[in-house]
């Protein structure tokens, strides 16, 4: 393999910008997923049918959907019925919304994982239903989820290079627009694969670290 250093110093502007959007994209999308997750898993547990019947079928037919045919939908049949985002808009929102759809499942599993008596204690301590989520069940509920929030959280780093399908140039996107100016594949795809590993392990390693700290 003949390696070329002076094309990785050429990429490396390239590559900053990349990963400035990839690490943009990453986190509001995780923002997105882990909020709406939980208003849906909290939908999820109403007594009420009507309200129950819809998100299961909204999110049954988001997750059952690939996240690729989302961003298309998005970002060209929105446009027609009056609703135009930007691209970066558009790719944060979808990656936001098709994880939203899993991480409902991992909440809804911490809360059920919350030991009776818990509820039984506030009921007995009178506490009003919001006051019982907000500072009995959800503390506990989040805390034993973190680990698998954090496994979809690098899931959604993976799925960030199917944002250059709706022309957003994370790092997959600059390397390979370098790629094609300067004929050169190997140097830039192996830059942004190291970038991938570190980005993961850091994550890994962070979400690690909080864990152990919640489990205190």
């Amino acid at each position: 393999m003949n390696w070329d250093w002076n094309a990785v110093r050429d990429f490396m502007p390239l590559f900053r910008e990349g990963l400035l959007v990839t690490l943009q994209a990453l986190v509001l999308g995780s923002l997105i997923s882990f909020t709406l997750g939980l208003v849906w898993a909290l939908l999820m547990r109403t007594p009420t049918r009507w309200v129950q019947w819809p998100v299961g079928i909204v999110t049954e037919f988001v997750r059952d959907t690939p996240l690729l045919v989302q961003l298309f939908f998005l970002f060209y049949v929105l446009p027609e019925w009056g609703l135009t985002l930007s691209a970066m808009a558009t790719g944060v929102l979808a990656i936001g919304l098709h994880y939203s759809t899993y991480t409902m499942q991992v909440y809804r599993a911490g809360i059920e994982a919350v030991p009776a008596g818990q509820w039984e204690a506030a009921t007995a301590l009178n506490l009003s239903k919001a006051r019982t989520w907000r500072a009995v069940i959800l503390p506990q509920a989040v805390r034993r989820v973190v680990p698998a929030l954090g496994n979809y959280v690098i899931s959604m780093l993976k799925d960030t290079p199917l944002l250059m399908a709706i022309t957003v140039l994370e790092m997959l996107g600059r390397a390979r627009l370098f790629s094609q100016e300067h004929f050169r594949f190997t140097e830039p795809l192996t830059v942004i694969g190291v970038a991938f590993i570190i980005i993961s392990a850091l994550a890994s390693f962070l979400l690690r670290t909080l864990e152990r700290r919640l489990v205190r």
